[in-house]
């Protein structure tokens, strides 16, 4: 595929996803996601070329006319669309597939100072919601969506949403994911909520109110009949005005 022939269908593909771009030269004029996409091509160029020091150059002067830091050595597939287009980190190391869509505020990037692959891994199809982080040497299976605010720390399945801070699997290959173990959260919160279940558990245990013929409170009901019982049988000898 030629220069010119990339570029239509770069400008193709974000009509087809943006109902907001409504002619290509709008599109082309309008759009610093789409810029900053086309200048880190040119400087990644410089970078596999060894000529570093200009690639950086170039992608810091991207960033200052774009509001978009991608770093020249990360590797971007075909169509990538980043809306808004401000905020916008992708990291060395990273890879993005083909028709990945980001939005503002979307992070890709690392957990330390370490050498080597150390950012994440974007498969096609993916879509990644305003002020997401992904972080660190993970992969995000293909056409999976990642919900806005979101902080990932593990890889992701294919085909799955995920969502919260650290991001848990809410949908995957369409059916909803019920989490019945607070383990599988891996919130900050979640050793609070496995002692306050475990509590529930032993008061429940202690009252009688568990297995299948248990009878929780069964002396408070036992008191609760005869009490109703008494107030029944006095009702026939009391009633409001007699007496007086």
């Amino acid at each position: 595929m030629s220069l010119f022939e990339r570029m239509r269908d770069d400008i193709a593909s974000i009509q087809e996803r943006d109902p907001a771009a409504r002619t290509r030269l709008e599109v082309l004029l309008c759009y610093p996601g789409l810029w900053a996409v086309w200048i880190h091509r040119v400087s990644h160029w410089l970078w596999r070329h060894k000529l570093r020091l200009p690639a950086r150059v170039l992608s810091q002067i991207s960033r200052f006319h774009t509001g978009v830091d991608i770093h020249p050595g990360a590797l971007i597939g075909q169509r990538l669309f980043i809306d808004h287009a401000m905020g916008v980190v992708i990291g060395e190391t990273a890879i993005v597939g083909s028709d990945v869509t980001m939005y503002q505020g979307v992070t890709l990037g690392g957990t330390g100072k370490g050498h080597g692959k150390r950012h994440p891994t974007v498969c096609d199809g993916v879509f990644i919601g305003n002020n997401a982080n992904i972080l660190g040497n993970v992969t995000v299976g293909e056409n999976s969506r990642v919900g806005a605010g979101s902080v990932v720390l593990s890889d992701v399945p294919p085909n799955s949403t995920v969502v919260g801070v650290p991001a848990h699997i809410v949908y995957h290959n369409g059916q909803r994911v019920l989490i019945t173990d607070p383990h599988e959260i891996k919130d900050p919160l979640s050793d609070a909520l496995i002692a306050l279940s475990s509590r529930v558990d032993e008061l429940e245990e202690r009252l009688g109110a568990t297995g299948p013929s248990a009878q929780p409170f069964a002396d408070e009901e036992a008191e609760r009949a005869a009490y109703t019982a008494e107030l029944e049988r006095l009702r026939v000898y009391v009633s409001m005005g007699e007496g007086i």
